[in-house]
């Protein structure tokens, strides 16, 4: 991850996972391990996937010790296999023990992100179809898995709610009509901003398409209905699908002549990838 964005968002999340899992003390470690004693342990893949995260586990470690020491033998973005070495971390046994879950909470969830990202890009490789993922995030945890995203050959769709402007079903009911909501994102909007609206019929997209929005997604159509709504709107305005695509059908789209797809389930659906901390022992 970039250092500045580590600086500037990571750590305070970090350590507010960290506040949460040790409120006052580590009373297990405590009990076993009362002084500082120098250790090692190693990180071990327990199914094959694909690595996201290494960055923000050695940072949980380093936060609590800044002079704990990871030697890594992958980087973000490597397909590793069940039983591959991935790091030693050696340091503090205490920081070793008490910084473990959220250092393993943070690398699983990224790498399973990464690794289902993975395979749904793979099944859009040749098209010209671009892979977004959505806001569908685990609440704080939006950074780190929006990375894993890219990591995993995805890429990402706005990052919040100041990032872009988008009009869903309830915008347009607001609004009064896709034609009103338009307008009246295009008069509020700074001009750098370009203007997406989600439409559900072909009415809707022959509206959008005359009030001047810049991208229009298709919102669960059927392939049939959306192929219609390409060759309607005939390159006068980006395409996005959406609407519950997973791995399982997200080939349908690759020819209909789409420019995206946003799937919510790369975040909110990927299993997590197991990884464990094995062999503690001092040095």
């Amino acid at each position: 991850m970039n250092e500045i964005t580590m600086k500037m968002q990571a750590d305070q999340l970090i350590r507010m996972a960290l506040q949460e899992d040790i409120t006052s003390e580590d009373v297990s470690t405590n009990a076993v391990m009362p002084t500082a004693t120098k250790g090692t342990v190693d990180l071990i893949a327990k199914e094959d996937g694909v690595v996201a995260g290494l960055d923000i586990y050695a940072r949980v470690f380093t936060i609590l010790d800044e002079k704990t020491e990871i030697d890594f033998h992958c980087k973000d973005g490597d397909e590793v296999k069940k039983g591959d070495l991935m790091a030693t971390v050696t340091g503090d046994i205490r920081v070793l023990l008490s910084g473990e879950r959220v250092a393993l909470n943070y690398l699983q969830r990224m790498s399973g992100i990464a690794t289902y990202t993975r395979q749904v890009a793979k099944l859009l490789e040749g098209s010209n179809v671009t892979l977004l993922d959505t806001r569908k995030t685990t609440p704080n945890c939006r950074v780190f898995e929006k990375y894993a995203v890219r990591v995993g050959g995805g890429c990402n769709h706005r990052y919040n709610l100041s990032d872009g402007v988008l009009l869903k079903d309830n915008h347009i009911g607001a609004a009064g009509s896709v034609t009103k909501a338009v307008q009246m994102a295009k008069a509020y909007a700074p001009f750098v901003r370009k203007i997406e609206i989600e439409v559900e019929t072909l009415d809707q997209v022959k509206e959008a398409v005359e009030a001047g929005a810049d991208i229009i997604m298709l919102d669960n159509m059927t392939p049939e209905v959306m192929k219609q709504a390409v060759e309607l709107i005939d390159g006068r305005a980006q395409t996005e699908c959406s609407g519950n695509i997973t791995k399982e059908n997200i080939q349908k789209i690759r020819e209909i002549g789409v420019d995206f797809v946003s799937s919510g389930a790369l975040t909110h659906s990927a299993p997590i990838l197991d990884i464990s901390m094995k062999n503690l022992h001092a040095v």
